[in-house]
């Protein structure tokens, strides 16, 4: 936005010159990004941060000049001849006798104040004087009269305001939610059918205007127009917002509302347009102003809670000044967090040695902690002043609970050829449903986009979006994965916990053991199971409760010790469509977590043995159904302390029915080895051992081939 400083010294007396005020302004973090000549000074071409809503205006960057320089700042009272006789301001001019103009606030959770005035006898001429001269600086476009009028109000205090032709609006003025499918033509000619999401101001018949984005076209100011009414609203910033983008418009009106507007700046702005308007088309104010106030929405801005501030925080946390540290002066002591904060608009109250309440101005919003506090005292002091210096450091680096965890996770599955990807936090709302479950997802109160509304319940869809995105770029071969975290729950009960997804696709190859279509399936399975076998506990799968993205019987649960620690599998068909993959896709999602809950195991040397190892084979046939692991527990549960290994040498599947091994059964050769520390095996122990091995596996249900 553009700032004249001929308007600003109207404020305040800047004892330095706009160049030496457009570098100490940017040094506080009210950044001018441009100086250009003006008549009577120069016009700052500005940057302000989204977060200072509150210097989006003349007066608000006055308040900071005035604040640097420590010098007095004028009221708006004091400069624009309104009468400080209270919080509501009287307009200056006499006023007529007649009643309050009626104002009813049914969305009383979206709208927490209005402010309403009638003025009758009203001549509309173009703007003249001071307004006209500060807009031809501007490069602004002057309108007429009253509106010109609440043009110079939002740039003057940063307070958007609008003026209604009185004798459009039928009866009261009612502030409610839009009827869905109800249609308002604003006053840029454009029709908009609003929803049941929406707010207007609108009378006892049809809406006049879409709260905090534009007025209405049927209850405009024309030449034609003799009775106004003003208003001045606060108005619920995230409404605002929604009510902005989903109608696509962005206006002066809006970009201030759905910052955070000041909740007690409605009646002075109500005041200040209506003695302009006055002031440039004759008229006369009848009855009081109308002030509806919803008090818990004020209680939530312009009542919220003191802060306490310490003296003694404010120097710990910022540190040593280059004054103090050249012994020019004290440092940060209490008088200059005093001044700053005052200057500021907060209202001091000590509580004890260097210790205050603060009571925020309704104005920052922004405001909340001590910690913002402190922010405010440093920033007016000058970043630039404070004296260099390093942390103070005591303790050894303590490490993290589960560093080891996390570093055998990561160098586990770089070895097994993934590479580690990062993606966004954010998720659209159909994935969030998709992906959460049961455990809920949290919805973003500002999200950046549709796409962008939730935080992430699961790791997974970001990951099948980045495997579409190599896929789309030509790269057929991928394996990733992402460490980080995933969110559960809803806005007001957010729960956190550390996942792992991984992602694969392309480049698989058959085995003896599987088939081609079958390959990244048992690839991607190899892969959990060589990452899980560092951590304690027997490894199992489950196909029973898959979730719904993905293919029926295309994935499984992973246990550890019975608990479920991840889920792998192929994307559905809706998932892989919806992302044009046109190729097989392979993610799942461990949840670290509870895997980091597991001890690691530790390697330990141990001295091999002189003695012969003797192996031996036994072939079973399997019923379908009994896994690899049953069949190693059967041996491994012996308890034979010469017993070094048990693994599977071939396995034989039966592709079609006939064949020496029967449908539903699969053959698999079984390899034992032995080898005592102490001694040579004999062949009784063999013999004795090798029964017991043979009962084991027939006690799984298996059938010795002979």
């Amino acid at each position: 936005m553009d700032i004249l400083t001929s308007w600003l010294r109207t404020y305040v007396e800047i004892p330095v010159d706009d160049r030496q005020l457009a570098e100490d302004l940017t040094l506080r973090g009210i950044a001018v990004e441009g100086v250009f000549d003006a008549p009577g000074g120069s016009r700052f071409e500005m940057d302000i941060t989204t977060n200072r809503v509150d210097a989006m205006n003349h007066y608000g960057v006055a308040r900071e000049a005035a604040a640097i320089y420590d010098v007095p700042l004028k009221s708006l009272a004091e400069v624009h001849g309104l009468e400080p006789t209270s919080q509501k301001r009287d307009v200056g001019h006499p006023v007529v006798e007649g009643d309050a103009y009626p104002v009813r606030i049914e969305a009383q959770d979206l709208c927490g104040r209005f402010t309403a005035r009638v003025i009758r006898g009203v001549t509309v001429k173009p703007a003249s004087g001071k307004i006209a001269e500060y807009f031809a600086a501007l490069g602004q476009k002057p309108i007429s009269g009253p509106v010109d009028v609440t043009n110079f109000g939002w740039m003057a205090m940063g307070q958007p305001t609008h003026v209604f032709d009185l004798d459009k609006l039928s009866g009261s003025i009612v502030v409610r939610r839009a009827k869905a499918g109800e249609t308002l033509r604003l006053l840029d000619g454009s029709e908009k059918t609003l929803t049941a999401d929406d707010l207007v101001v609108a009378d006892e018949k049809q809406a006049h205007g879409l709260a905090g984005v534009m007025g209405g076209w049927d209850s405009r100011v024309t030449e034609e127009t003799k009775n106004i009414l003003v208003e001045a609203a606060w108005f619920d910033p995230g409404m605002v917002r929604a009510s902005s983008k989903r109608h696509g418009l962005h206006t002066d009106a809006s970009h201030r509302f759905e910052r955070g507007a000041d909740f007690n700046a409605a009646p002075v702005a109500n005041a200040l347009v209506t003695r302009l308007v006055i002031e440039q088309g004759g008229g006369v104010v009848v009855g009081p102003l109308t002030d509806v106030i919803v008090p818990a929405l004020q209680a939530q801005t312009a009542g919220r809670a003191s802060v306490e501030l310490r003296v003694s925080e404010v120097q710990r946390h910022l540190g040593t000044t280059l004054e103090a540290a050249e012994g020019r002066e004290s440092g940060l002591n209490a008088a200059i967090v005093e001044q700053y904060l005052k200057a500021l608009g907060c209202e001091l109250t000590p509580t004890g040695a260097g210790a205050y309440a603060v009571a925020l101005p309704s104005w920052r919003l922004d405001l909340e902690r001590e910690i913002d506090l402190i922010e405010e005292v440093a920033r007016v002091y000058g970043y630039n002043r404070f004296a260099n210096t390093l942390p103070a450091f005591a303790g050894g680096v303590v490490r993290l609970p589960h560093a080891e965890h996390e570093r055998v996770l990561r160098e586990t599955l770089r070895a097994l050829g993934y590479s580690e990807a990062i993606s966004s936090t954010f998720v659209s709302a159909e994935s969030a449903q998709l992906f959460g479950g049961a455990a809920g997802a949290v919805k973003l109160g500002n999200p950046l986009s549709e796409e962008a509304g939730m935080l992430r319940p699961s790791l997974v869809p970001n990951m099948a979006d980045m495997l579409a995105n190599n896929l789309n770029r030509g790269v057929a071969q991928v394996r990733m994965f992402e460490l980080g975290t995933a969110f559960t729950g809803s806005a007001k009960e957010v729960f956190e916990h550390t996942a792992v997804s991984l992602g694969a696709t392309g480049g698989a190859r058959a085995t003896a053991l599987y088939a081609e279509s079958d390959a990244l399936f048992f690839e991607v399975k190899g892969a959990l199971e060589g990452l899980l076998a560092k951590f304690v506990g027997a490894v199992s799968f489950t196909a029973e409760g898959l979730p719904a993205w993905i293919a029926a019987g295309r994935g499984a649960r992973v246990l550890l010790e019975g608990a479920e620690v991840a889920v792998f599998g192929e994307l559905s068909g809706a998932e892989s469509e919806r992302r044009k993959l046109k190729q097989v896709c392979v993610a799942g999602e461990i949840n670290a977590t509870a895997l980091y809950a597991r001890p690691l195991y530790s390697a330990i040397a141990k001295e091999l043995s002189k003695f012969q190892a003797v192996e031996r084979d036994f072939s079973f046939v399997f019923p379908a159904s009994v896994q690899w692991l049953a069949v190693e527990g059967a041996v491994r549960e012996l308890g034979i302390a010469e017993l070094k290994s048990v693994a599977p040498l071939e396995v034989f599947v039966p592709s079609k029915p006939g064949g020496a091994i029967a449908q539903g059964s699969y053959s698999m050769l079984v390899r034992v080895v032995l080898q005592s520390n102490e001694r040579t095996l004999t062949e009784d122990e063999l013999s004795a051992w090798s029964s017991q091995i043979v009962a084991a596996l027939t006690g799984v249900g298996g059938v010795q081939r002979s």
